[in-house]
């Protein structure tokens, strides 16, 4: 069974990839980002380290962390940041590799699709077979953002002046998808082809 790893930029469509992956092909998906809220609950161990180290400010009424409280406090900092960091991704990475193993074990489904933002920054491709960069365009992003989240211009550039740059993505990716067509079935098409000639299936 192989893993998959897919990143790219803000906007460039990797929930599409991911959806059509897991409806065409029945793969198993683990998305970092929701692999981290859920360690940030009540109960995980990743929950306790926060709170021991941000204090009691953090929490909703119902003990819950408030990741907007959280937000504010270490975006200004980056000692902050750094810490909340290193208290959150390896843990991200730990649960992944251990989720990876189980589906190993039951051997249901055909590969695991893993996407992260830092997965190349996070050295994802050691628990990876290979790592696929989501391309679209900087117009075609943009769009996406403001239609889907209601992005202005500034707060996209401000998120993507932050991510890595086009040239270190596609040097670290072993497949590049070109998302920017709103015409979805080109995307499909790639990757198929991709699938295929990767011996991922």
């Amino acid at each position: 069974m192989k893993v998959l790893g897919i990143t790219g930029g803000v906007g460039a469509g990797k929930s599409t990839i991911l959806d059509y992956l897991n409806r065409r092909y029945h793969a198993r998906i683990i998305e970092a980002d929701k692999v981290g809220h859920f360690l940030m609950e009540p109960g995980q161990k990743v929950y306790y380290h926060i709170v021991e180290t941000f204090g009691s400010g953090i929490l909703r009424g119902d003990q819950s962390i408030d990741r907007q409280k959280l937000g504010k406090l270490v975006f200004d900092d980056q000692e902050k940041l750094v810490k909340l960091n290193s208290l959150v991704h390896p843990a991200v990475k730990e649960y992944i590799a251990s989720e990876i193993e189980k589906e190993r074990k039951e051997g249901k489904v055909p590969f695991v699709a893993v996407e992260a933002a830092l997965l190349i920054e996070d050295h994802y491709d050691t628990i990876c077979d290979e790592l696929w960069y989501v391309y679209a365009d900087e117009d075609a992003r943009r769009r996406r953002l403001a239609a889907s989240r209601g992005y202005t211009s500034a707060k996209s550039d401000s998120i993507m002046k932050n991510q890595l740059p086009d040239e270190i993505f596609r040097e670290s990716c072993q497949f590049v998808i070109d998302n920017s067509s709103e015409i979805v079935q080109n995307t499909y098409e790639q990757i198929d082809r991709g699938l295929k000639e990767h011996g991922i299936l």
